[in-house]
């Protein structure tokens, strides 16, 4: 494939059981073009290992006085320089393209699985592991792809010019096609203390990318706490780790390089110093002397090549098992049913007993805040199973994702504790908020051996009854049609970045037009903001950019625009995990009476503790430990429920036995 012809069509279905398979896969499917990069490989090697043999006839023809083969010589020097300019050119542009073409195949791979994840991808990876993966471990398996054609020229040529050296001079010959294997294998002893060294560096790097990504993700919290100097301090001693780890990789690949360089020069001096007590005794003439050393100069050249091609081998390895274990991961797709039409009714999770009447606006108060994510989830039905077989890294058991609307955000509980520690002021490991479904505390080391089956232990695959949609099970469905008739929006919204008109431009049913999903989130304020930023003179706010994630918003505006975007998309089924948790009480409100009439007609679930919205849901159910404790309009659980209103008052628990609230800010930031 050339570089014009990208995207590739289909970058087809990887060999992930492990990171060497990976990099076989790779080769096979960019064939044509290690072949085409051999065929210019083995004509640019050809050419300069046949140099020595003119220039020697050349030597001999002056000291003979022969200037008729002096000329041929010369002749034939011209041809061979200008096949090696052009090999030259033709290579590099055959390498370059395989290079280019192999990282763009995995970047679609990663695309396609990161679409396919959603937000259960980095409940299962590390956010730094994913940044990693997608930057610098692509530019390792591309290198090594790049590099691989090259080897094999040298190779094929260095074994011809052994042979031919035999042939041409037997005893000179014998000598150099024993040294060259010797010095082609002399560092295979030093590449597994290097290859741990590289190994060591990029681990510490991912640490000091996550600590820096989460940060990033975090700084108005960061700001607020007074809690910069504190991360800096501990960023500062994440990069020395990783500048300290660099010195020591690069220590011993230096020496590798040395002794590539040491061992090949004390060949070249043992076969001048035999050549010339050869020469001396008349065993070989001058310009046969002048050939061989030519050729031991030129196998100088392909063991660069076998270098190159050692480290290349070095580092891809493990990014391309680290690849493809991030390929592995997999989450149903296909379902048992193949439905006519889209299931309709109420929606029932056999796990809690809740039932959410259709066409009705229904909330949930959990006692337990992180129950109420994992709930949120289940009710969008395909929960993550184990992963395919015959790969020996990988964990089972995804954390279940979203669609739209889905991501991962650092939250302010999250950032305080990876700055401040979880009681005091010590420092503490950070804590992922798209974790907080899986981990009830600090994040794992990702990048630890064991991660994987620490993973393991804490996210078994969800094996219970699915949830049930008008008496079908959406996990007997294809994933498409289930997505397409229940959505629902994590409780950290990420905002690509983009125009609103594209942030909007989802797939809906066409019932609810922007302007009115906008109107119903009470995004007044973010239209006009944005139409002041709009990029022509009109002021329409639909051309206004937003940057990534949305961070020149507010929290409140950032989620008063997702749920805008979620009832765009209209789907049968909408459950909203705290869509108004970062919004002040007089917006709230509005927003509350915007989502009950933009819904009517429509089953809506909204896990929230907020009395705003309770008030003027048609029914409110709240789970205790795990199980619907009761169910009613809101004004009555709070005076039938104590537990009920202990959670939505924040009252001091009634009993033991109640869960603490979810705490959520009320403060509207302004843009």
């Amino acid at each position: 494939m050339r570089i014009r012809d990208l995207p590739h069509p289909d970058p087809g279905v990887p060999d992930v059981r492990s990171g060497g398979r990976f990099l076989v896969w790779l080769c096979r499917q960019q064939r044509g073009g290690l072949l085409k990069a051999l065929f210019w490989g083995l004509v640019h090697m050809g050419s300069l290992a046949a140099f020595p043999l003119p220039v020697g006839l050349a030597v001999q023809a002056a000291v003979d006085g022969r200037g008729s083969r002096l000329a041929l010589a010369g002749g034939v020097l011209a041809l061979l320089g200008t096949a090696v300019a052009v090999s030259d050119i033709m290579l590099h542009r055959a390498s370059v393209t395989n290079w280019i073409v192999t990282v763009a195949r995995m970047q679609q791979l990663l695309s396609r699985k990161t679409a396919e994840l959603g937000g259960a991808m980095t409940r299962r990876v590390a956010a730094g592991e994913i940044v990693a993966v997608s930057t610098g471990d692509l530019e390792r398996i591309g290198w090594f792809v790049e590099a691989l054609s090259r080897f094999t020229a040298a190779l094929v040529a260095s074994v011809g010019v052994c042979l031919a050296l035999v042939g041409y001079q037997p005893t000179l010959g014998l000598v150099v096609a024993l040294g060259a294997p010797v010095l082609a294998l002399a560092v295979l002893p030093l590449l597994p203390p290097a290859t741990r060294r590289a190994d060591d560096q990029r681990d510490k790097a991912g640490r000091a990318t996550e600590l820096a990504s989460d940060t990033v993700a975090g700084l108005r919290v960061l700001r607020g706490i007074g809690g910069e100097s504190l991360f800096l301090g501990r960023y500062r001693d994440a990069s020395q780790e990783v500048r300290r780890a660099a010195v020591r990789s690069a220590r011993m690949w230096s020496l590798i390089s040395a002794v590539q360089v040491a061992l090949p020069g004390l060949l070249l001096i043992a076969v001048v110093w035999y050549g010339v007590r050869l020469a001396l005794d008349g065993s070989i003439a001058i310009g046969e002397l002048v050939t061989v050393y030519g050729a031991v100069s030129f196998l100088l050249y392909p063991l660069r090549h076998f270098e190159e091609l050692t480290m290349s081998w070095s580092f891809s390895l493990p990014s391309a098992g680290r690849t493809a274990r991030v390929l592995a991961l997999s989450r149903p797709v296909e379902g048992r049913l193949t439905a006519a039409e889209p299931p309709s009714g109420d929606l029932h999770d056999p796990v809690s007993g809740l039932t959410a009447r259709a066409g009705q606006l229904t909330a949930v108060v959990c006692g337990d805040p992180d129950a109420a994510g994992r709930l949120a989830d289940r009710l969008g039905g395909h929960p993550p199973h184990t992963d395919p077989p015959g790969h020996p890294d990988l964990p089972s058991g995804l954390g279940a994702g979203t669609d739209v609307g889905a991501g991962v955000e650092v939250e302010a509980d999250a950032v305080a504790a990876t700055i401040l520690g979880p009681d005091s002021g010590e420092p503490a490991p950070p804590r992922h908020a798209a974790g907080r479904r899986d981990m009830d505390h600090h994040a794992p080391d990702h990048h630890h051996p064991d991660h994987f089956d620490t993973v393991n232990s804490l996210a078994e695959p969800d094996r219970s009854p699915s949830v049930a949609l008008g008496g079908t099970p959406l996990d007997d469905l294809p994933r498409d049609t289930a997505r397409a008739v229940v959505l629902v929006q994590d409780k950290d919204p990420v905002l690509l970045s983009g125009t609103l008109g594209e942030l909007l431009d989802v797939p809906a049913s066409g019932r609810v037009t922007a302007t009115a999903a906008l109107d119903a989130a009470h995004c007044g304020d973010v239209l006009a903001a944005l139409a002041r930023a709009s990029a022509d003179d009109r002021d329409d706010p639909m051309r206004g950019r937003l940057t990534e994630r949305g961070r020149s918003l507010s929290g409140g505006q950032r989620q008063r625009l997702a749920l805008a975007r979620s009832l765009v998309a209209d789907p049968e089924v909408l459950v909203l995990d705290e869509p108004t948790s970062a919004v002040d009480a007089h917006t709230e409100a509005r927003v509350a009476d915007g989502l009950r009439d933009i819904r009517t007609g429509r089953t809506t679930v909204v896990l929230t503790s907020s009395p705003l919205l309770l008030d003027r849901a048609d029914q409110v159910v709240f789970v205790q430990g795990g199980k619907v404790a009761g169910e009613a309009p809101h004004r009555e659980l709070l005076v039938t429920h104590p537990e009920y209103r202990a959670v939505v008052t924040r009252e001091p628990d009634p009993a033991p036995a109640a869960s603490t609230p979810r705490t959520e800010p009320t403060i509207e930031e302004t843009a």
